[in-house]
């Protein structure tokens, strides 16, 4: 699983005209899933995530997680994560899983995160065209890819 998150002020996605997540403070997470991606990937990156120390404390220095905040998250697949570039100019997205495949860990990913957050998860919708609107605080952006894990 690759994640691409991002400390936000603010974010929404709007899918044809509708919006169907809005946050203040906290994460933004883009999620890309292979088919090597398992139940071990899912627990062992929603806990990177929530423990990861990038919001500021009282002395301005990033030292508290989306835990210490209490922020909220917003989570929204993205199988371009996973674009080959190395030929040509367009991007191949063959290592990104099929939906039968990565549904369900999708899923799993925004329900441990739940659970991990003790709070509701807003999402997007997986497949859909969905425009994703957000104002980056810092700008704080970093890329997890549990497949690197050590």
């Amino acid at each position: 699983m690759k994640a691409v998150i991002q400390r936000v002020s603010k974010a929404s996605v709007t899918i044809e005209g509708r919006k169907v997540a809005s946050m203040t403070n906290g994460l933004l997470i883009l999620l890309g899933i292979i088919d090597e991606d398992s139940n071990e990937d899912v627990t062992w990156l929603s806990n990177k995530i929530v423990n990861l120390r990038i919001f500021n404390d009282e002395n301005g220095v990033m030292n508290q997680s989306l835990l210490n905040v209490n922020g909220d998250a917003i989570v929204v697949s993205q199988f371009t994560l996973h674009a080959n570039t190395k030929k040509g100019h367009r991007p191949s997205y063959i290592k990104a899983a099929k939906p039968d495949v990565a549904i369900p860990i999708y899923e799993a990913f925004v329900k441990q995160l739940e659970t991990d957050l003790g709070k509701k998860v807003q999402t997007g919708e997986f497949g859909a065209d969905m425009k994703v609107e957000l104002l980056n605080d810092g700008p704080v952006t970093i890329i997890i890819d549990s497949k690197n894990k050590e």
